[in-house]
């Protein structure tokens, strides 16, 4: 059984609308990436920057993994990618090797799903959190209040 990927689809506009209705097109390519047609040449996409990044660091990230995934197999992958990612060191041996295994997943589900965003999100949250753990958050001992403060009703 050979599995196909769906084709992408995007809104198209011509390039007349872009120039006459400037505005409408700009707020339609907030929302998605809209094709825009020429007839002197070849269409283009146009996007947000945040969204164009957004791709950028996404093929990052996944020009990452494959090359953690592919190279010296005899390493663990999370050692494997505590080489691109060093912060994962902060982290517990346990939750390094968790990080390992959900990271390919979002990527692979995102990807799938054409949703990479998502998959920036993942990363950031591990990344978030092995930086409060090289700050220290995870060792402190909080501090109890022993007499809750009283706040009045607004």
């Amino acid at each position: 059984m050979t599995l196909v990927a769906p084709v992408r689809t995007r809104r198209a506009v011509q390039s007349s609308d872009l120039s006459r209705h400037a505005k409408d097109v700009f707020a339609a390519a907030e929302r998605e990436p809209l094709e825009v047609t020429r007839r002197d040449g070849k269409p283009l996409v146009l996007t947000t920057k945040e969204r164009s990044d957004d791709d950028e660091a996404v093929l990052d990230i996944a020009a990452q993994l494959l090359a953690a995934a592919t190279v010296n197999e005899q390493l663990p992958l999370h050692d494997r990618l505590a080489i691109p990612y060093p912060w994962i060191t902060m982290l517990s041996r346990a939750d390094q090797q968790r990080f390992a295994k959900e990271i390919v997943e979002v990527a692979r589900g995102s990807f799938s799903l054409r949703q990479p965003r998502r998959l920036l999100l993942e990363m950031q949250a591990w990344r978030n959190s092995a930086e409060a753990i090289a700050a220290g958050w995870a060792t402190a001992e909080p501090d109890l209040l022993d007499d809750p403060p009283v706040v009045e009703k607004p």
